[in-house]
Protein backbone atom coordinates (compact mmCIF):
# COMPACT_ATOMS: atom_id res chain seq x y z
CA UNK A 1 0.00 0.00 0.00
CA UNK A 2 1.07 3.59 -0.65
CA UNK A 3 0.29 6.47 2.09
CA UNK A 4 0.13 9.94 1.23
CA UNK A 5 -0.79 13.36 3.37
CA UNK A 6 -3.74 13.85 4.32
CA UNK A 7 -3.31 18.13 3.59
CA UNK A 8 -1.44 19.64 6.75
CA UNK A 9 -2.69 17.19 9.39
CA UNK A 10 0.35 15.24 9.31
CA UNK A 11 -1.67 12.32 9.19
CA UNK A 12 -0.97 9.90 6.35
CA UNK A 13 -3.68 7.84 4.90
CA UNK A 14 -3.63 5.06 2.18
CA UNK A 15 -3.86 5.97 -1.62
CA UNK A 16 -6.58 3.90 -1.57
CA UNK A 17 -9.48 4.47 0.92
CA UNK A 18 -12.24 1.88 2.11
CA UNK A 19 -15.66 3.37 0.83
CA UNK A 20 -19.08 1.92 2.86
CA UNK A 21 -21.62 3.63 2.01
CA UNK A 22 -23.15 -0.20 0.92
CA UNK A 23 -23.09 -1.77 4.62
CA UNK A 24 -26.76 -2.24 5.98
CA UNK A 25 -28.83 -2.28 2.56
CA UNK A 26 -26.52 -4.34 -0.34
CA UNK A 27 -24.37 -5.33 2.72
CA UNK A 28 -24.78 -6.85 6.06
CA UNK A 29 -23.14 -6.36 9.11
CA UNK A 30 -21.06 -9.78 8.96
CA UNK A 31 -19.86 -8.65 5.56
CA UNK A 32 -19.07 -4.92 6.15
CA UNK A 33 -17.16 -6.66 9.05
CA UNK A 34 -15.12 -8.54 6.81
CA UNK A 35 -14.53 -5.84 4.07
CA UNK A 36 -13.01 -3.52 7.11
CA UNK A 37 -10.76 -6.83 8.25
CA UNK A 38 -9.36 -7.54 4.72
CA UNK A 39 -8.72 -3.80 4.16
CA UNK A 40 -6.98 -3.12 6.95
CA UNK A 41 -4.99 -6.39 6.18
CA UNK A 42 -4.51 -4.86 3.03
CA UNK A 43 -2.87 -2.01 4.22
CA UNK A 44 -6.04 0.23 4.35
CA UNK A 45 -6.01 2.60 7.02
CA UNK A 46 -8.65 5.38 5.81
CA UNK A 47 -12.23 4.64 6.11
CA UNK A 48 -14.69 6.63 4.51
CA UNK A 49 -18.21 7.30 5.65
CA UNK A 50 -21.44 9.33 6.04
CA UNK A 51 -24.54 10.29 8.40
CA UNK A 52 -26.16 9.83 5.40
CA UNK A 53 -25.71 6.02 4.48
CA UNK A 54 -26.05 3.54 3.75
CA UNK A 55 -27.23 4.64 -0.36
CA UNK A 56 -29.95 5.06 -1.46
CA UNK A 57 -30.65 7.33 1.16
CA UNK A 58 -34.02 6.27 3.35
CA UNK A 59 -35.03 7.53 6.87
CA UNK A 60 -35.18 3.49 7.93
CA UNK A 61 -31.51 2.69 6.62
CA UNK A 62 -29.89 6.27 7.64
CA UNK A 63 -27.20 6.07 10.13
CA UNK A 64 -26.76 1.96 9.82
CA UNK A 65 -23.46 2.51 7.51
CA UNK A 66 -21.72 4.02 10.86
CA UNK A 67 -23.36 1.44 12.93
CA UNK A 68 -21.70 -1.70 11.13
CA UNK A 69 -18.69 0.45 11.57
CA UNK A 70 -18.93 1.16 15.10
CA UNK A 71 -19.96 -2.64 16.00
CA UNK A 72 -16.42 -3.66 14.05
CA UNK A 73 -14.48 -0.85 16.71
CA UNK A 74 -16.17 -2.35 19.57
CA UNK A 75 -15.81 -6.01 18.76
CA UNK A 76 -12.26 -5.48 17.31
CA UNK A 77 -11.16 -3.10 19.64
CA UNK A 78 -8.92 -1.33 17.26
CA UNK A 79 -10.38 2.00 16.48
CA UNK A 80 -6.61 3.55 16.86
CA UNK A 81 -5.75 1.77 13.98
CA UNK A 82 -8.23 3.56 11.39
CA UNK A 83 -8.47 7.22 10.11
CA UNK A 84 -11.61 7.46 10.14
CA UNK A 85 -13.74 9.99 8.12
CA UNK A 86 -17.58 10.98 7.66
CA UNK A 87 -19.38 13.84 6.58
CA UNK A 88 -22.98 15.84 8.12
CA UNK A 89 -25.45 16.92 5.34
CA UNK A 90 -25.57 20.44 3.90
CA UNK A 91 -28.46 22.27 2.23
CA UNK A 92 -31.34 19.58 1.91
CA UNK A 93 -34.81 19.09 2.57
CA UNK A 94 -34.39 15.76 3.63
CA UNK A 95 -36.19 16.48 7.25
CA UNK A 96 -35.39 12.28 8.74
CA UNK A 97 -31.78 13.17 10.22
CA UNK A 98 -33.05 15.98 12.72
CA UNK A 99 -34.84 15.17 16.24
CA UNK A 100 -37.46 18.18 15.35
CA UNK A 101 -37.82 17.33 12.13
CA UNK A 102 -36.21 20.10 10.08
CA UNK A 103 -34.60 20.18 7.21
CA UNK A 104 -31.25 19.57 6.82
CA UNK A 105 -28.39 22.44 6.89
CA UNK A 106 -25.02 22.64 7.68
CA UNK A 107 -25.61 25.36 10.94
CA UNK A 108 -24.55 25.00 14.25
CA UNK A 109 -27.05 23.79 15.94
CA UNK A 110 -28.23 20.75 13.28
CA UNK A 111 -24.13 20.25 12.83
CA UNK A 112 -23.82 20.08 16.79
CA UNK A 113 -26.70 17.25 16.82
CA UNK A 114 -25.19 15.42 13.64
CA UNK A 115 -21.64 14.70 15.37
CA UNK A 116 -22.76 13.38 18.62
CA UNK A 117 -25.31 10.90 16.88
CA UNK A 118 -22.13 10.21 14.31
CA UNK A 119 -19.83 9.50 17.73
CA UNK A 120 -22.66 7.35 19.29
CA UNK A 121 -23.02 5.01 16.00
CA UNK A 122 -19.94 4.83 15.67
CA UNK A 123 -18.58 3.95 18.69
CA UNK A 124 -15.55 6.57 19.41
CA UNK A 125 -15.23 9.50 20.92
CA UNK A 126 -13.28 11.46 18.19
CA UNK A 127 -13.22 11.54 14.59
CA UNK A 128 -10.57 12.10 12.13
CA UNK A 129 -11.86 13.82 9.11
CA UNK A 130 -15.16 15.06 9.43
CA UNK A 131 -16.66 16.66 5.99
CA UNK A 132 -19.33 18.55 5.21
CA UNK A 133 -21.04 16.03 2.64
CA UNK A 134 -21.91 19.16 0.35
CA UNK A 135 -22.53 22.81 0.56
CA UNK A 136 -24.84 24.66 2.78
CA UNK A 137 -25.55 27.35 -0.37
CA UNK A 138 -27.67 26.12 -3.40
CA UNK A 139 -26.19 25.07 -6.12
CA UNK A 140 -26.90 22.49 -8.65
CA UNK A 141 -26.20 19.20 -7.18
CA UNK A 142 -25.70 15.75 -7.51
CA UNK A 143 -26.14 14.56 -11.49
CA UNK A 144 -26.18 17.77 -12.83
CA UNK A 145 -23.75 18.10 -16.00
CA UNK A 146 -20.47 19.33 -14.80
CA UNK A 147 -19.75 21.49 -17.67
CA UNK A 148 -22.72 23.79 -17.39
CA UNK A 149 -23.19 26.25 -14.70
CA UNK A 150 -26.81 26.20 -13.43
CA UNK A 151 -28.19 29.12 -11.21
CA UNK A 152 -30.15 27.16 -8.33
CA UNK A 153 -32.61 29.48 -6.25
CA UNK A 154 -32.54 29.09 -2.37
CA UNK A 155 -31.46 29.95 1.40
CA UNK A 156 -27.82 29.52 2.66
CA UNK A 157 -26.00 29.07 6.20
CA UNK A 158 -23.17 31.14 5.34
CA UNK A 159 -19.76 29.44 5.49
CA UNK A 160 -18.84 31.16 8.24
CA UNK A 161 -21.29 29.79 10.50
CA UNK A 162 -20.40 26.19 9.79
CA UNK A 163 -16.94 26.86 9.90
CA UNK A 164 -17.49 28.36 13.26
CA UNK A 165 -19.04 24.98 14.36
CA UNK A 166 -16.56 22.91 13.15
CA UNK A 167 -13.76 24.99 15.04
CA UNK A 168 -15.92 24.46 18.36
CA UNK A 169 -15.67 20.57 17.59
CA UNK A 170 -12.33 20.57 16.93
CA UNK A 171 -11.61 22.83 20.73
CA UNK A 172 -13.42 19.68 22.25
CA UNK A 173 -11.56 17.08 20.71
CA UNK A 174 -14.66 15.68 19.28
CA UNK A 175 -13.22 16.10 15.54
CA UNK A 176 -9.50 16.29 14.59
CA UNK A 177 -9.30 17.56 11.14
CA UNK A 178 -12.37 19.21 8.61
CA UNK A 179 -12.80 18.65 4.91
CA UNK A 180 -15.17 19.79 2.41
CA UNK A 181 -16.80 17.68 -0.61
CA UNK A 182 -19.39 18.47 -3.59
CA UNK A 183 -17.53 22.02 -3.39
CA UNK A 184 -16.42 23.85 -5.86
CA UNK A 185 -12.91 25.84 -6.31
CA UNK A 186 -14.65 28.98 -4.92
CA UNK A 187 -16.18 27.73 -2.18
CA UNK A 188 -12.92 25.73 -1.29
CA UNK A 189 -11.22 29.11 -1.13
CA UNK A 190 -13.88 30.78 0.51
CA UNK A 191 -13.37 28.02 3.46
CA UNK A 192 -9.58 28.40 3.56
CA UNK A 193 -9.82 32.06 3.83
CA UNK A 194 -12.46 32.25 6.52
CA UNK A 195 -10.02 29.73 8.15
CA UNK A 196 -6.89 31.77 7.68
CA UNK A 197 -8.69 34.83 8.78
CA UNK A 198 -10.42 33.39 12.32
CA UNK A 199 -7.82 31.10 12.87
CA UNK A 200 -10.43 28.15 12.35
CA UNK A 201 -9.68 24.79 11.00
CA UNK A 202 -8.65 24.13 7.83
CA UNK A 203 -10.27 22.04 5.19
CA UNK A 204 -7.81 18.99 5.14
CA UNK A 205 -9.49 17.49 1.33
CA UNK A 206 -12.00 17.54 -0.93
CA UNK A 207 -13.89 14.49 -1.70
CA UNK A 208 -15.11 15.35 -5.53
CA UNK A 209 -16.12 12.97 -7.78
CA UNK A 210 -13.46 12.06 -10.22
CA UNK A 211 -13.24 9.46 -12.78
CA UNK A 212 -12.30 8.85 -16.79
CA UNK A 213 -15.91 10.51 -17.44
CA UNK A 214 -15.48 13.29 -15.12
CA UNK A 215 -12.20 15.31 -15.06
CA UNK A 216 -13.82 18.54 -14.44
CA UNK A 217 -11.46 18.40 -10.98
CA UNK A 218 -8.77 19.25 -13.17
CA UNK A 219 -10.01 22.70 -14.29
CA UNK A 220 -9.56 24.84 -11.32
CA UNK A 221 -9.57 22.58 -8.15
CA UNK A 222 -6.43 20.32 -8.78
CA UNK A 223 -4.18 24.10 -8.63
CA UNK A 224 -6.13 24.45 -5.29
CA UNK A 225 -5.34 20.83 -4.52
CA UNK A 226 -1.61 21.32 -5.28
CA UNK A 227 -0.84 24.82 -4.09
CA UNK A 228 -2.93 25.08 -0.92
CA UNK A 229 -2.34 21.63 0.38
CA UNK A 230 -6.08 20.52 -0.16
CA UNK A 231 -5.69 17.21 -1.97
CA UNK A 232 -8.87 15.20 -3.86
CA UNK A 233 -10.35 12.17 -2.25
CA UNK A 234 -11.70 11.16 -5.44
CA UNK A 235 -15.63 9.08 -5.20
CA UNK A 236 -16.95 7.25 -7.63
CA UNK A 237 -13.57 6.30 -9.47
CA UNK A 238 -15.59 3.32 -11.42
CA UNK A 239 -18.43 5.79 -12.17
CA UNK A 240 -20.75 3.56 -10.14
CA UNK A 241 -19.75 0.51 -11.85
CA UNK A 242 -19.70 1.67 -15.56
CA UNK A 243 -16.12 1.92 -16.02
CA UNK A 244 -16.00 -1.70 -15.72
CA UNK A 245 -18.21 -2.36 -18.48
CA UNK A 246 -20.71 -4.54 -16.76
CA UNK A 247 -23.59 -2.22 -17.96
CA UNK A 248 -22.24 -1.79 -21.54
CA UNK A 249 -25.39 -1.92 -24.08
CA UNK A 250 -28.05 -2.20 -21.63
CA UNK A 251 -26.99 -5.00 -19.93
CA UNK A 252 -27.88 -4.60 -15.99
CA UNK A 253 -26.99 -7.65 -13.92
CA UNK A 254 -28.42 -9.29 -10.72
CA UNK A 255 -27.67 -7.67 -7.75
CA UNK A 256 -25.59 -4.31 -9.04
CA UNK A 257 -26.92 -0.88 -8.09
CA UNK A 258 -27.97 0.36 -11.35
CA UNK A 259 -30.05 -2.69 -11.81
CA UNK A 260 -31.48 -2.52 -8.37
CA UNK A 261 -31.98 0.75 -7.47
CA UNK A 262 -31.92 2.63 -10.96
CA UNK A 263 -29.96 5.32 -9.62
CA UNK A 264 -27.39 5.57 -12.74
CA UNK A 265 -28.95 8.10 -14.93
CA UNK A 266 -25.87 10.77 -14.48
CA UNK A 267 -24.03 7.67 -16.09
CA UNK A 268 -26.39 7.30 -18.65
CA UNK A 269 -25.94 10.36 -20.34
CA UNK A 270 -25.50 11.07 -24.59
CA UNK A 271 -21.81 10.09 -25.45
CA UNK A 272 -21.04 8.16 -21.99
CA UNK A 273 -20.99 4.70 -23.39
CA UNK A 274 -18.95 5.40 -26.15
CA UNK A 275 -16.44 7.10 -23.78
CA UNK A 276 -16.74 3.80 -22.09
CA UNK A 277 -16.15 1.80 -24.84
CA UNK A 278 -12.86 3.47 -25.68
CA UNK A 279 -11.45 3.33 -22.27
CA UNK A 280 -12.61 -0.01 -22.19
CA UNK A 281 -10.30 -0.65 -25.70
CA UNK A 282 -7.63 0.88 -24.05
CA UNK A 283 -7.60 -1.40 -20.93
CA UNK A 284 -8.46 -4.94 -22.79
CA UNK A 285 -5.26 -3.83 -25.37
CA UNK A 286 -2.69 -3.14 -22.45
CA UNK A 287 -4.26 -6.49 -20.47
CA UNK A 288 -5.88 -4.87 -17.59
CA UNK A 289 -8.95 -5.21 -16.00
CA UNK A 290 -11.00 -2.51 -16.64
CA UNK A 291 -11.93 -1.79 -12.66
CA UNK A 292 -8.34 -1.57 -11.90
CA UNK A 293 -7.47 0.41 -14.92
CA UNK A 294 -9.80 2.85 -14.05
CA UNK A 295 -8.63 2.91 -10.25
CA UNK A 296 -4.84 3.33 -11.03
CA UNK A 297 -6.14 6.18 -13.54
CA UNK A 298 -6.81 8.08 -10.65
CA UNK A 299 -4.20 7.33 -8.30
CA UNK A 300 -1.53 8.51 -10.62
CA UNK A 301 -2.77 12.06 -9.94
CA UNK A 302 -0.50 14.49 -8.52
CA UNK A 303 -3.23 16.31 -6.64
CA UNK A 304 -5.31 13.15 -5.47
CA UNK A 305 -4.81 12.13 -1.69
CA UNK A 306 -7.05 9.33 -1.69
CA UNK A 307 -8.80 7.17 -4.18
CA UNK A 308 -12.16 5.77 -2.57
CA UNK A 309 -13.67 2.20 -3.67
CA UNK A 310 -16.65 0.37 -2.40
CA UNK A 311 -17.40 -3.34 -3.34
CA UNK A 312 -20.72 -5.79 -2.55
CA UNK A 313 -18.28 -8.67 -2.53
CA UNK A 314 -14.86 -9.79 -1.55
CA UNK A 315 -13.94 -10.65 -5.28
CA UNK A 316 -14.68 -6.82 -6.25
CA UNK A 317 -12.98 -5.22 -2.77
CA UNK A 318 -9.83 -7.88 -3.49
CA UNK A 319 -9.66 -7.03 -7.58
CA UNK A 320 -10.04 -2.98 -6.84
CA UNK A 321 -7.57 -3.12 -4.06
CA UNK A 322 -5.10 -4.59 -6.75
CA UNK A 323 -5.05 -1.66 -8.67
CA UNK A 324 -2.20 0.10 -6.48
CA UNK A 325 -0.45 -2.49 -8.22
CA UNK A 326 -0.95 -1.15 -11.71
CA UNK A 327 1.74 1.06 -13.28
CA UNK A 328 -0.16 3.99 -15.09
CA UNK A 329 2.74 4.30 -17.53
CA UNK A 330 3.26 7.48 -20.19
CA UNK A 331 1.45 5.50 -22.86
CA UNK A 332 -1.14 4.90 -21.33
CA UNK A 333 -1.65 8.51 -20.38
CA UNK A 334 -1.40 9.48 -23.85
CA UNK A 335 -4.33 7.18 -25.07
CA UNK A 336 -6.14 7.98 -22.03
CA UNK A 337 -6.15 12.09 -23.11
CA UNK A 338 -6.98 11.23 -26.45
CA UNK A 339 -10.09 9.95 -25.56
CA UNK A 340 -10.63 12.86 -23.11
CA UNK A 341 -10.09 15.51 -26.42
CA UNK A 342 -12.37 13.36 -28.38
CA UNK A 343 -14.73 12.67 -25.83
CA UNK A 344 -14.56 15.11 -22.86
CA UNK A 345 -16.37 14.62 -19.85
CA UNK A 346 -19.96 13.45 -20.26
CA UNK A 347 -20.69 12.24 -17.05
CA UNK A 348 -20.95 14.17 -13.65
Amino acid sequence: MQYRPLGRTGLEVSAICLGTMTYGEQNTEAEGHAQMDYALDRGINFFDTAELYSIPPKPDTQGSTERVIGSWFKARGNRDKVILATKVCGLSEMTWFRDDGSPARPTRGQIREAVEKSLTRLQTDYIDLYQLHWPGRPIAYFGSNPTRWKSVAGDETPIAETLDAFAELVKEGKVRHIGLSNESAWGTMRFLDEAGRTGGPRAASVQNAYHLLNRTYETALAEVSLREDVGLLAYSPLAQGYLTGKYQNGARPAGARSTLFNRGQRYQTPGAEAAIDDYLAIAREAGIDPAQFAIAFCLSREFMTSVIIGATTMEQLTNDIDAINVAFTSELEAKVDAVHQLRGNPCP
